[in-house]
Parts: C-alpha cells; structure tokens; sequence
C-alpha cells in the first residue's frame, strides 16, 4: 500500500488527503487559505467573514466582484442576468419549469441519468414534461446523437443535464433545440468544460461540485428567460421567493444569501481567472481525465461504466472485473490517502470526481495506485 504520506496534498494540517469525493468537492488549496484569512476579518472590515451583514458595503463588493469574474471567466452576454440563489439544482429542477412555463404548456428533457429523471419529475408539476430520449434501459451508459430524438412541435424549451456524476456521462456538444430555448443544469461540469452561455437561455449549477462550497446555486438568465418569468409574476402564479424576477431586482439579496459561500465562489473564479481562466480549466480537466482513462483501458481487470464516445471528464467511473476486490481497492485506497472514491449508493463501483478544484497531482498519485493493485491483485 502507498503510505507515504509525502503523496498528499501539502498545507492544513498533515491529514489533508487526495480528495475524490462528488460533493462537496476539493477546493484549490490557495483558496481554502484565502478563505482561512478572511474569516476573522473580512477585506479589513473588522467583521468575520460568517458575521458580515449581507447588506453592508463590503459584503456588497464581494457580490460585484464574484458576478465580474463570473462574466469575464464565462464569457456571459452583457444582457444575461446572474443570480446567486440557494436550494441547489434540485429546486431549479422545479423553478425552472415554474418561471418559463405557462398553465397547459410543455417543455423536452434528455433523460442522461438520474438528476435528469428527477428534473422531468419535478417539471411534471408545472407543465407537461416531455422525456424524448432516455437511456435509461441501457443503464445510462451514453449520451444520444443529434438524429436520435425529436423535439417536440409545440415544446417551449429544451432542458439537458450536461454531465452525469452518476454514471460518469457527458454532453461533448451542445444538443440540437430545434431553435427553441436551451436550459442546462450544469451543477457538475460549470466552469471545467467549454460551454456557449449565449447558446442557452437558462443555466444553473449548484456551486458545491466545481465552483465552491454547498449552499449557492449560480443561475444564468437569459432576456428571454427573464420575460417569460415576467410574464408569470404580473400573472400572479410564482411564489415570491421562486420568482426569478424577485432576485434580479434584489441583485441576488432579496433575503439573506450565503454570503460565505459567495465569497468562496468569488475566490475560486479568482483562482481561475489566475490560472488561465476557462480554457486553461479545460486544459487540466482534459489532461487528468486522460491519464485516468489511459490506466482503465490498459487492462482487463477494470471496467469502464460509460461508452468512450459519452465519456465524462469530471467524474470517471468504474467497476472491478472481480467485483469482490471492490471494497478492497476502495479500503487500500483510503489507508494510501485517495479519499472519496466509493461509487454512488445507487449504482456502487468506483468513481473519481476530477473536478476544478482537484490537481494533476492527485490523479498521478490515483493511477500510481491503481498500477499497483493490479500488480498486487492480478
């Protein structure tokens, strides 16, 4: 077993260990120091970064500046609205449907796994939700092509789940609408892969995975978006804290945000805009992905979950050929410092989360341990 403990991460304390985990994810290590720093006194304010009023002056700052770098970073049209709201992807799969649908409308959902089923589920309370393309018999092992689905003639828009953190699927391109409205949930693969925000009218992540800690939910607004949720407000139908226009007209503090989980986001699109911003956390996404992939091909003792066409470059996915070695590997692995890597409860295997915030580093030390224990095992 590696137990050398110079193969882990270095900084806060010696027990920091190469993280895989899917969420929370790893943050880049500069800013967990950054965020240390500020707890006690945030910018020089004399208030703790948990004890900032959201309606103060500093904490406003932090707002301006985590929304400029997000649209410095995502390359975000002028007139595209960013909000910070709270409730994870998991309430966007219904305020969503909630803002952009009207009584009696529908809208098309590609059905990649199950965060996707559950968006269908929950927009099936607003509207009709229409599932035009599933994988789900097959186990949810690849992404459809453009000439496998139709869009539905009188559908408003079309809803996709770009990566699967699951199953280990992604989006390589950006699916075919039609031309009618793109809305994405983009929770696991934001920031950590190309992506055309004015090609989508809708797009939000939860910021726990590749953009910060739990608690805030990034949404992108479209023109079109925002006046179809318009359209819904002067007609009575949303709840005011699921309104969307609500919070664009509040600038994202129309009840009290996370503001430390905004000031981590902040902090974060800082360290990318530091680190070649969106192209070079492509560059490392890709390179990490490829040097795992590279050991699961290389022998027959792993098994890849997706098909190589649909493969994920955030969350890679295997089992055992033997399964019994399973919860051995994830056992050794824990006790060499490669933390996380246990399967989702629903589906088991292994899986390695190689979001932004993971190093390079971490990967070579995972395939260092994964050339082992096929030479131990074998």
């Amino acid at each position: 077993m590696l137990k050398d403990r110079k193969a882990r991460p270095e900084g806060v304390g010696e027990s920091r260990i190469h993280n895989f985990g899917a969420g929370p994810a790893v943050l880049p290590l500069s800013v967990v120091e950054e965020v240390q720093a500020a707890l006690p006194n945030l910018h020089n304010s004399g208030f703790g970064l948990c004890e900032i009023s959201h309606r103060s002056d500093t904490f406003q700052a932090v707002v301006d500046s985590a929304m400029d770098r997000i649209r410095r970073v995502l390359s975000v049209p002028d007139d595209y609205t960013i909000l910070f709201l709270q409730g994870g992807a998991s309430l966007q799969f219904y305020m969503t449907a909630l803002n952009l649908l009207k009584p009696g409308e529908q809208a098309d959902f590609i059905e990649t796994g199950i965060w996707s089923k559950k968006a269908i589920a929950e927009a099936n309370r607003v509207g009709q939700a229409n599932n035009i393309w599933s994988d789900s018999e097959n186990g949810f092992r690849c992404i459809p092509g453009e000439d496998e689905y139709a869009i539905s003639e009188d559908s408003i828009y079309l809803h996709y789940t770009s990566n699967n953190t699951l199953m280990g699927t992604q989006h390589q391109h950006l699916p075919d609408s039609g031309g009618k409205p793109i809305v994405v949930d983009a929770s696991s693969d934001i920031a950590g892969v190309p992506i055309d925000v004015s090609a989508h009218d809708v797009i939000y992540a939860g910021a726990q995975k590749n953009l910060g800690p739990s608690g805030v939910t990034l949404v992108i607004l479209s023109p079109w978006a925002l006046a179809r949720a318009k359209e819904n407000t002067e007609a009575g139908r949303l709840p005011t804290m699921l309104d969307y226009t609500i919070h664009t007209s509040k600038g994202s503090l129309f009840n009290t945000p996370n503001t430390f989980g905004i000031f981590v986001l902040d902090c974060v699109f800082k360290w990318l805009e530091e680190n070649g911003g969106l192209a070079g956390s492509i560059e490392r996404n890709r390179a990490k992905s490829s040097l795992l992939y590279e050991e699961l091909d290389s022998s027959d003792m792993w098994v890849p979950h997706a098909e190589k066409s649909s493969r994920s470059v955030m969350n890679v996915t295997w089992r055992c050929a033997n399964e019994d070695l399973e919860s051995i590997f994830l056992e050794e692995a824990q006790a060499a410092g490669l933390g996380g890597l246990k399967g989702h409860r629903s589906v088991g295997g292994i899986r390695a989360s190689l979001y932004n915030g993971c190093p390079i580093e971490s990967v070579e030390a995972l395939v260092e341990f994964m050339r082992g224990f096929r030479e131990r095992h074998s």
